[in-house]
């Protein structure tokens, strides 16, 4: 296989157990969600039909076999897998495992991605060298699938882009081989939305193989606006065309905060308008953006206006600029320094606002990050210098769930955040205070980021003595309401706001919590999924 010019071999570890009999149980049942494109929804469909499920009585668990996604999640043994299907494991009311997502694929580059297998960095690939190691990559998903199915009664299965990649078809790993391994019956999710849904359902149904379309039970529309029974002759059509029933049109849900696999999400986003009233906050947009499900929480508080900006200018009424991870920290720190992001951030912190990073971003706040083992593309560049931090990159990856308290530094209170860290750097500290100390880690990597002239204690992240700068690499930090409404609180006072009752943030987080609950009887009430369900369930 190919990789950066270089021969690498496609061996799998033996801690990945790919050696499993493949004999699945009889009595385990098996759902497809498929879709006629990228970002028609299947990822929340999947969740939304698992959450039936489970709600019915079912043991019930997801499986994606390869997923292509920066936004992922650490799982408690610290395996790194799909975020998507860390929600779609919370709606079976299971703690993921990789096995639920046992291929990874995190893009660095138009033409390369690091993959991730069982949890674990196997290597960084091209597309060609990727699909060159199907055969062994196969078996890993196979092995995964097994062990699953041996445990569940029900397996809802996601597959990627459109169920009718015709040029990808030898190279599958994620749609048609793992319904036939699981003899799956099918659905398939179409998007209204985008237009063209005629020739999305027909086009995808007439470029499968007669046996693939005989496992299509039914049809979803997915994102409708609008009244739906002016779609009634559209459905009649749909069903008289392909012979496959129309199983319910499904209104958009406007508000539903819930993690999004795809970054088309934060469109919405961008037209959020700055209030004198409100926190704003500005995200960076970064071509290599990972992990923007940190900031989902922050823009379900009510006196918060959260807006991903795409230039400078966009950054003038922020309150708090926020530079999120990334997974190419180097090219995306070259990238804000040729759009002219330093001077914009240099003018934001005159004015005594706030400058947060994470993750990559907090790296990028250092004075400098080295590359010497080519993690990314080798080579050093100058951070903003913001912090007194630098930062070498390391071949190890470190993915671990975290338990912390904030420094004195950050907030007064002794309020817990929970998280997780993804990342491969190590950073060094100098006269400069930490965010959090670390309770507890769960999970596997390598070396923490070291400490000098603080205590023995584990810590994580940095403050400038201003208090206006600060970084961390705890994924999550916001998700908990105590730690979220003294932040806020924090910046409303500097905006000379009174400052919100923490009951606010913990109504936000119940809110939340109950979302995935919410959109299940949204998909029950507008789809005919009842027989279903009956015909699955044991």
């Amino acid at each position: 296989m190919q990789n950066g010019g270089q021969r690498v071999s496609l061996v799998i570890h033996k801690s990945f157990s790919t050696n499993v009999t493949m004999n699945l149980s009889t009595r385990t049942k098996a759902l497809a969600v498929l879709g006629t494109g990228s970002d028609v929804g299947k990822s929340l469909v999947t969740a939304g039909i698992c959450r039936l499920l489970y709600r019915a009585g079912a043991r019930v668990a997801p499986f994606k076999a390869q997923n292509m996604s920066l936004n992922s999640f650490v799982t408690p043994e610290g395996g790194e897998i799909g975020r998507a299907q860390a929600l779609q494991a919370e709606a079976c009311g299971l703690s993921p495992h990789v096995d639920m997502n046992p291929i990874l694929l995190k893009p660095e580059s138009d033409c390369r991605s690091q993959v991730v297998v069982l949890g674990k960095v196997f290597a960084k690939l091209d597309a060609s060298a990727y699909f060159d190691g199907r055969r062994t990559l196969w078996s890993v998903v196979e092995a995964s699938y097994a062990r699953l199915a041996a445990q569940y009664d029900v397996m809802v299965i996601e597959g990627a882009g459109s169920a009718a990649e015709v040029n990808l078809r030898e190279h599958d790993l994620v749609n048609w081989p793992v319904v036939k391994l699981a003899d799956a019956q099918v659905l398939l999710v179409a998007d209204i939305d985008r237009g063209g849904v005629f020739a999305q359902i027909v086009g995808t149904l007439d470029l499968l193989e007669s046996d693939e379309r005989a496992r299509v039970r039914g049809i979803i529309i997915n994102k409708f606006r609008g009244d739906a029974r002016l779609f009634d002759d559209g459905v009649k059509f749909l069903e008289s065309r392909t012979g496959v029933p129309v199983l319910g049109v499904v209104p958009f849900l406007r508000d539903l905060v819930l993690d999004q696999e795809d970054s088309l999400d934060l469109i919405r986003h961008q037209q959020a308008e700055f209030s004198h009233d409100r926190v704003n906050i500005a995200v960076i947009l970064l071509p290599h953006l990972s992990n923007f499900t940190d900031f989902n929480v922050l823009a379900a508080e009510e006196d918060v206006v959260l807006r991903y900006v795409a230039s400078p200018s966009e950054v003038a009424c922020a309150d708090v600029v926020v530079i999120p991870g990334s997974k190419n920290t180097l090219a995306d720190l070259g990238y804000l320094r040729e759009r002219g992001y330093a001077s914009v951030l240099d003018g934001h912190l005159h004015g005594q606002r706030e400058l947060v990073g994470i993750c990559g971003g907090y790296q990028m706040l250092g004075r400098r990050i080295t590359d010497p083992h080519h993690v990314e593309e080798g080579g050093e560049l100058f951070g903003f210098g913001y912090l007194n931090a630098e930062t070498e990159l390391k071949k190890e990856k470190w993915t671990m769930q975290v338990e912390a308290n904030p420094t004195n530094w950050l907030v007064s209170d002794h309020s817990t955040v929970r998280g997780y860290q993804i990342h491969m750097g190590s950073t060094t500290l100098v006269n400069e205070h930490p965010c959090f100390r670390i309770r507890r880690r769960a999970g596997r990597g390598g070396a923490t980021h070291q400490l000098v002239a603080t205590s023995e204690e584990e810590c994580d992240g940095a403050i400038r003595k201003d208090g206006l700068v600060w970084g961390t690499y705890i994924h999550g930090v916001f998700d908990q309401p105590s730690f979220r409404r003294m932040w806020l609180n924090r910046v409303r006072v500097r905006k000379r706001l009174p400052p919100r009752d923490e009951l606010a943030s913990r109504m936000v987080t119940t809110r939340l919590h109950g979302e995935l609950d919410r959109w299940a009887d949204h998909l029950n009430i507008h789809l005919d999924v009842s027989n279903l369900i009956r015909s699955l369930c044991p």
